[in-house]
């Protein structure tokens, strides 16, 4: 693997940020530059959708695709913005989360990390311990 980017959504504008479980509504996008299987550097971009109104997805997705990345890391990655993203050839992975974007850029390069056919189902991740009262009580 060589000359390939990596956009990585997280908490944070560093290799050491948590992977965001959002992609289009996302804090930052780390953009990893690695060549063979060596990371040799990084770009972090604020990501302008956060506070988007509607189609927070499709304007993130059109970002990374404009800086060049060739995979997407992301714990969710809905419809839209999948559309987007595979559309415009991106390889995406979904399902990451728990780890930092270095770790997750590893275990991409290690072969942990699988490809994703298809986009995250509408409203899973949503309002998850956000104390919105989504919860049953027994």
């Amino acid at each position: 693997m060589s000359g390939v980017k990596i956009a990585v959504s997280a908490t944070a504008g560093n290799m050491d940020a948590m992977v965001d479980a959002r992609f289009g509504r996302c804090a930052y996008f780390v953009i990893v530059e690695v060549e063979g299987n060596e990371i040799k550097g990084y770009e972090a971009v604020k990501n302008p959708s956060t506070v988007a109104m509607r189609g927070a997805g499709i304007q993130a997705a059109r970002i990374i695709a404009n800086k060049g990345a060739e995979v997407v890391i992301a714990g969710n990655v809905g419809p839209n913005a999948f559309d987007v993203l595979s559309g415009a050839g991106l390889k995406i992975v979904t399902g990451v989360g728990g780890v930092t974007v270095r770790e997750a850029v590893q275990k991409y390069l290690n072969g942990e990390l699988r490809e994703t056919r298809t986009p995250t189902p509408p409203g899973f991740g949503r309002g998850w311990g956000r104390g919105r009262g989504r919860g049953r009580r027994w």
